[in-house]
């Protein structure tokens, strides 16, 4: 009986992650199944449709959770490849309790992520953004050079929490550009620490002290909401808070209680709520910079995905170790 790999990604996503196309990609691996329609793997029933005579299931993050119907309908599924980052929403205890292996893609959208954390640390050192907004706004020429201190990276003080894949491509980064670097991380051990070249130090003490905070923690329980209104206080007048991660690692209504005050600026990629209202008072604020949760999308990233998933399947297929499984111990440690 041939392989069978069902691929739940969207034609939109399939053509960055597979440009060359999905035959090509995987189709050398084994017999394709791909989604006619994105909107239907949504539900756990047009999943289920997809994935039911598949050995291997491809899914992205428009998809439903692999659990439940979807394991019944299909038993021959021992392989999930994840084209995004967290599996978390997409797979739980009842996969691996019948032997499903997991493999996902986050380390291709690392680079993606740091990169543009530092361009939103560049950004708000340089006031970028509240020029931008002055212009924009229209207000008067001498009135919108108005700003608070500038700083180059060089020199400056950087904070990271989190020495995730997305951390540690970001330290490299900033470290290559002159930034001092100060991780708060539990789990990283001194020996890494040395090698990426980082100081380490509690949670309140790199808040207390950096001209520039970046976040890069997975959510868990303990750092759910983990920045909240004293945290805020305890950074330096006119410190950067630079957030490519999730918006739950920060009391959103204490943040922007303080951006509200002007005491410090903020860049955001990601929100509790998703997307962003129009009418959403962090819009109208000049010390804010906003995108919206594009940080991991670049085309590079996403052809390094697809790249990564296709090697993995092979990998899998041929009865040799998966280089980026995720086992369920695992979860409890990812966001």
């Amino acid at each position: 009986m041939s392989v069978v790999i069902a691929v739940a990604v969207p034609a939109d996503l399939r053509a960055l992650f597979f440009p060359d196309g999905t035959g090509v990609a995987l189709g050398g691996l084994g017999e394709l199944r791909v989604a006619a329609d994105g909107a239907a793997l949504g539900s756990a029933e047009g999943l289920a449709a997809l994935a039911g005579p598949a050995d291997v299931l491809v899914t992205s993050w428009p998809c439903a959770s692999v659990t439940g119907p979807v394991l019944d309908a299909a038993p021959r599924l021992r392989l999930v490849a994840h084209t995004g980052a967290s599996v978390k929403p997409y797979i739980g205890a009842d996969a691996f309790a019948r032997g499903v292996r997991v493999t996902q893609a986050g380390a291709a959208m690392a680079r993606a992520v740091g990169e543009q954390a530092v361009a939103l640390t560049l950004a708000l050192l340089h006031r970028v953004h509240r020029f931008d907004f002055a212009l924009r706004s229209g207000t008067p020429w001498t009135e919108a050079k108005v700003a608070p201190p500038r700083h180059e990276l060089a020199g400056s003080s950087v904070g990271v929490v989190g020495a995730s894949r997305t951390g540690r491509a970001y330290v490299e980064l900033v470290r290559a550009l002159g930034g001092v670097v100060t991780v708060a991380d539990p789990f990283l051990p001194a020996a890494e620490a040395d090698a990426l070249g980082v100081a380490v130090a509690d949670l309140d003490t790199v808040l207390r002290t950096s001209r520039v905070l970046a976040l890069h923690a997975p959510v868990l329980p303990r750092t759910r909401r983990m920045i909240g209104a004293r945290e805020l206080a305890l950074l330096p007048d006119g410190a950067l808070l630079v957030n490519t991660a999730r918006s739950a690692l920060v009391d959103g209504d204490a943040l922007l209680a303080e951006l509200r005050t002007g005491r410090i600026d903020a860049a955001i990629d990601v929100y509790d709520e998703q997307p962003l209202p129009v009418g959403h008072p962090l819009r109208s604020l000049p010390n804010v910079l906003l995108t919206p949760h594009e940080a991991g999308g670049t085309l590079e990233a996403r052809v390094r995905g697809g790249r990564l998933v296709a090697e993995e399947i092979a990998r899998f297929l041929a009865g040799e170790p998966l280089r980026h499984e995720v086992v369920e111990e695992q979860l409890a440690r990812l966001g």
